[in-house]
């Protein structure tokens, strides 16, 4: 089922999306056959790029929108959010 999602997320992990979460986020992305992007203001981001995570500067307290489309969008878009709510 082809399908999109988007969900907005803050940024609660105390030093922002450094190396560790951002490695976290695209190992969890790469899991899913869905297209990711990451939107932090008007800059949209591959999801499933650690370097494009790493350079896109997102600090604690960063509002980002995940957005996802292809199979499993809403369940991509779940999971990824509630490992940046998490910190």
């Amino acid at each position: 089922m082809e399908g999109s999602a988007t969900r907005s997320v803050i940024v609660v992990n105390p030093q922002g999306f450094h190396a560790r979460p951002a490695h976290l986020f695209v190992k969890l992305a790469g899991s899913f056959a869905c297209q990711i992007e990451i939107v932090k203001g008007n800059e949209v981001i591959n999801g499933k790029s650690i370097l494009d995570l790493l350079t896109l500067g997102a600090g604690n307290g960063t509002t980002l929108t995940l957005r996802a489309s292809g199979d499993c969008a809403n369940e991509a878009v779940e999971a990824l959010a509630q490992l940046i709510e998490g910190g």
